[in-house]
């Protein structure tokens, strides 16, 4: 459980509800404007039940993010002064349009595709120097255990090709993985090709010192929601005593949100036909996009939204997870990082358009994310989840001896 310095609870633990929820945000550079959006408006509509101090941190019990969503993740949870989220959800895509330019410096003309073209064969696209300033100076020296909530953020240790998840849970059991949110959120978003790898010395607590020499979480978990509920099993399994008397396949009190940052699937962007001539430059360089990263981290993700479909699915909670994501992007809005103007524009525009869009759930024969007849709106759908959150904080309040 989440308490503050002041020792009023944050979020009371699901041993005094009824579920367990989770807002999960996948990976995917400027795209993250997509959920983003989303984001602006789940909270407006908590605000509307609850007050305009509601925040997420608030409703969930664990919030996870890769890449660009661990960023969002550190932004909605790591405190500020007064011991609230550092951000509100609609400061989210204000932040990504005064940022990204610089971010993602674009140069123009023939001359700049060239320059990209050459930085490319010998080093990461962008040297990640303005994001990893904007980073700690925003996130400062907050840590992992000091977030508002439960958050989870999937990375990759490159020097042993091993998957490292740092976690709230893990934090507290483990001293040596309470790292800074800053060098966690700067290693999840080191995407390989546009970013440089993250080599950092962890100094905890405790006296000691961990390496981690971390890439893009999207190598492990590009769709971190799989992830996040496998940490909840652990800590029930573990008999954490915030879950008791939950089970482990408990998964019909289980509610999950979780956003996509948009693909280009509907396009057939790449062909067999084109595939089977590339090299290795063809599979890093294509058309002003890199094949082999959307094609592992769109695979990893659209594996993750399957399998928790089938899951919940079985457990008849289908209604219980919600995943919004837009498969139908096109030109530049499929990009990682052009950060023109125009293009963070468009992508605003699309997580709004995102909202009017019908309720889609992955087809469990074909794969692909079709809508649900009769199911309304994503808008429809977040004002449910909306009403279904405030009902499990006020609940758990009422049933807790810390709000008494």
């Amino acid at each position: 459980m989440k308490r503050d310095s002041s020792i009023s609870v944050q979020i009371q633990p699901p041993t005094y509800g009824n579920l367990i929820t989770i807002l999960s945000i996948d990976g995917g550079g400027i795209r993250g404007i997509i959920p983003g959006t989303i984001l602006e408006f789940l909270e407006s509509q908590l605000q509307e039940l609850d007050g305009e101090d509601a925040r997420l941190a608030d409703y969930f019990d664990v919030i996870a993010g890769t890449s660009t969503g661990g960023l969002v993740t550190a932004m909605l949870t790591a405190p500020d002064k007064n011991n609230r989220p550092l951000y509100a959800a609609k400061d989210i895509t204000p932040f990504y349009l005064e940022h990204s330019p610089n971010i993602f410096p674009q140069k123009c003309g023939l001359l700049g595709y060239f320059v990209r073209l050459l930085k490319s064969l010998v080093g990461p696209k962008y040297d990640g120097e303005y994001l990893h300033k904007v980073i700690r100076e925003k996130l400062g020296e907050t840590r992992l255990d000091e977030t508002l909530t439960n958050v989870v953020i999937p990375t990759f240790n490159i020097k042993n090709l091993q998957p490292i998840v740092f976690s709230t849970y893990q934090a507290i059991r483990s001293p040596s993985m309470d790292a800074r949110l800053s060098d966690i959120c700067i290693g999840t978003s080191a995407a390989p090709t546009y970013l440089p790898a993250y080599p950092f010395k962890n100094k905890y607590k405790q006296g000691g010192v961990r390496q981690f020499d971390l890439v893009d979480g999207g190598v492990a978990a590009n769709n971190p929601a799989l992830v996040a509920i496998s940490q909840i099993t652990k800590q029930i399994l573990d008999g954490n005593p915030d879950f008791f008397p939950i089970k482990p396949m408990d998964y019909g009190r289980f509610l999950v949100i979780s956003l996509g940052t948009g693909s280009s699937k509907a396009q057939n962007k790449y062909s067999a036909q084109k595939a089977a001539k590339w090299g290795v430059l063809g599979w890093l360089l294509n058309g002003g996009s890199t094949p082999i990263v959307d094609v592992f981290t769109q695979a990893s993700a659209d594996m993750v939204d399957l399998h928790i479909s089938v899951v919940f699915q079985a457990f008849h909670s289908q209604e219980n997870y919600l995943r919004i994501q837009e498969d139908d992007l096109t030109g530049t809005a499929s990009s990682v990082d052009v950060a023109t103007k125009e293009n963070l524009n468009k992508l605003v525009e699309i997580g709004q358009s995102l909202l009017k869009k019908p309720v889609s759930r992955a087809n469990l024969d074909s794969g692909l994310f079709e809508p649900i007849e009769n199911s309304g709106t994503n808008e429809d759908a977040l004002k449910k989840f909306a009403k279904l959150l405030s009902e499990e904080k006020r609940f758990r309040e009422l049933k807790s001896p810390f709000t008494k």
